[in-house]
């Protein structure tokens, strides 16, 4: 399993194994994160309720949900200050990739909101219940489910973890919290994981990434 972040540099990867090794290269399995876990989790959603044919939003669509539902709960235009529907949507990403509850995130990145926090966390909740009742899937949730079917369904965790034989991880300085969990999961009791990675071109610190975990690999 290669895995990257972005699509042109996993079509790069796999143009290069190709090139090594021929025909033996449709064995190797390669992606972003979240091409990876989009494909695991259409053929094994169904244990956690995700059927087959669910729909992938963009940020703009996840925006406009949130919008929508925040009209519909009156927070639209009863205070000005309430945050607008981009910094919501960046807020709950925060949480969702970094493994921290929504008041941690706000208290600590946006404090200016901490009004607002109830509401936020009933937002988040409508929000989610949205999703969950019209098969609808944000970027986030592409791996917070998979990752949620790794820890809550073992066989289904055995079952993927012994397809990817070896994982190799690019530009592993942009990972987070949550991808880190992932590989964990998808490496059970295994170690045969290489990264390559450089801690001064971290790119995704607003989605929580932190070259820590590259500075660290080794002993862990």
């Amino acid at each position: 399993l290669l895995l990257t972040f972005t699509r042109k540099s996993s079509e790069e990867m796999l143009e290069r194994v190709g090139a090594l090794i021929g025909s033996r290269s449709q064995r190797v399995c390669g992606g972003t994160f979240r091409s990876v876990a989009n494909m695991l989790l259409r053929r094994h959603g169904r244990v956690l309720g995700i059927e087959p044919g669910f729909t992938i939003m963009d940020r703009g669509e996840a925006e406009d949900l949130i919008a929508l539902l925040r009209a519909q709960l009156g927070l639209n235009e009863k205070d000005k200050r309430f945050p607008r529907k981009g910094t919501i949507a960046e807020i709950y990403s925060k949480c969702e990739n970094t493994l921290r509850g929504l008041e941690e995130i706000v208290l600590d990145e946006f404090s200016h909101f901490a009004d607002h926090l109830e509401a936020l966390g009933k937002l988040q909740r409508a929000y989610q219940a949205a999703k969950r009742q019209r098969q609808l899937l944000d970027y986030d949730d592409l791996l917070v489910l998979l990752r949620d079917l790794l820890t809550k369904d073992e066989p289904t965790r055995r079952t993927i973890s012994q397809q990817f034989r070896y994982i190799l991880v690019d530009e592993y300085q942009d990972t987070n919290r949550l991808q880190e969990d992932l590989l964990r999961l998808w490496l059970g009791d295994r170690r045969d994981l290489c990264v390559v990675g450089d801690p001064d071109q971290t790119i995704y610190s607003f989605t929580g990434a932190s070259s820590e975990y590259l500075a660290t690999f080794a002993d862990r």
